[in-house]
């Protein structure tokens, strides 16, 4: 961002995106401005509340972390069924998605190194980013900027979560509120998660 010319900046990510901003906001705290959250709690958080409801509904958490090539494999052999599993589990709606979102999600995993990319992010979260949390934690260390966490009253983190009540233990400013959908706010909320950000951002 300082490259573009922005120093300090406001910042909004859902659900991967969200993970990389989280961790920005407590790496860079003179940087970022603002952050919105998108249907997430931290990633500790999820691991050390893992049960079977969480595993069965997140076991990709723990399938694309396995050793390369496995996972790699079986999305690769099969991309448009994997794609279709994901819309399917996590959308609270039918319909979320055009016919082109659907598309540009297939040509992301249309070829290799899309697919090891998602693998290696997933196996990032599971030891580097749990590490950095549980040393944000013990150190005391909190986002400093105001966060705004937004969810999915029909998906999992609503359902097993209370998201605000977790991310206060993140930083130190929180507020937020479910919205009428399921993983996918952009898409399956527009209106809900437009008005939302607008009037924490300003």
């Amino acid at each position: 961002m300082a490259a573009l010319g922005h120093d300090r900046f406001a910042v909004a990510g859902h659900d991967r995106g969200a993970r990389v901003a989280y961790r920005m906001a407590l790496d860079h705290p003179s940087a970022v401005t603002r952050l919105a959250v998108l249907d997430i709690v931290p990633t500790k958080a999820l691991y050390d509340a893992t049960d079977r409801v969480i595993a069965d509904a997140y076991f990709h958490w723990f399938m694309l972390t396995k050793p390369s090539p496995i996972p790699e494999a079986l999305i690769g052999g099969a991309p448009d069924v994997w794609l279709d599993m994901c819309f399917g589990r996590w959308a609270g709606s039918a319909g979320a998605f055009t016919a082109e979102a659907r598309a540009e999600y297939r040509r992301g995993f249309a070829n290799a190194e899309g697919i090891h990319a998602t693998c290696e992010d997933y196996r990032a979260g599971a030891t580097v980013d749990v590490a950095d949390d549980a040393a944000a934690l013990a150190a005391g260390t909190k986002i400093a900027a105001p966060v705004l966490v937004l969810w999915g009253e029909r998906g999992l983190v609503g359902a097993r979560f209370d998201p605000l009540k977790i991310w206060r233990d993140y930083a130190t400013d929180v507020r937020g509120h479910a919205l009428p959908c399921g993983h996918f706010l952009p898409e399956e909320a527009p209106d809900g998660t437009l008005a939302a950000l607008l009037d924490f951002f300003g």
